[in-house]
């Protein structure tokens, strides 16, 4: 099981990844480990296609691995959550997308972290799909965040408030 847990929200295009690399930088004792990742591994095998290929033109695919990852759920609604905690090591999640995933993360003592972007600025970042799905609204109305970054600029300033929130998570642990 995993020993510290950094989790993260955010629509897509918000800039969670970005985020979740420089804290990595900083953390060297963290893994990343995405439900994402997860998910993109699975859904590859059934069609054919490595993470690698997958990931390159995730655009492509969206909308099928969000009805796959869905599928999952509906099975096991922790399906995914189950694939990181078998983890050993400390981990940072980039991706938590749904309220169970939210709750579970939450009772394992997670550190909890939203990163908020407009649309226009995700816009010009990527192609939005599928913007009103479940899986990029269903934690827009949880406010206790351990902590919420913006991201509405360039990478300097997302790097320099990154900076900030490593303090403050170096702080709370």
């Amino acid at each position: 099981m995993a020993k510290k847990i950094i989790v993260f929200s955010g629509k897509q295009y918000s800039g969670k990844d970005t985020v979740a690399k420089i804290l990595l930088e900083n953390l060297k004792d963290f893994k990343r480990i995405g439900l994402g990742d997860a998910i993109k591994i699975e859904y590859g095998k059934n069609i054919g296609k490595t993470f690698e290929e997958i990931e390159a033109e995730k655009h492509l695919y969206r909308a099928d691995l969000i009805k796959f990852a869905n599928e999952k759920r509906a099975i096991d609604q922790d399906y995914w959550i189950k694939k990181i905690v078998e983890y050993p090591d400390n981990v940072i999640v980039p991706d938590m997308r749904v309220k169970r995933e939210y709750e579970f993360f939450k009772s394992q003592g997670a550190y909890m972290i939203r990163v908020e972007a407009s649309v226009e600025a995700r816009s010009k970042r990527g192609t939005l799909v599928k913007a009103d799905d479940p899986t990029e609204t269903a934690l827009d109305d949880i406010k206790d965040w351990d902590y919420v970054i913006s991201n509405e600029s360039d990478y300097e300033t997302l790097k320099e408030n990154t900076q900030k929130l490593l303090q403050d998570y170096l702080q709370t642990v």
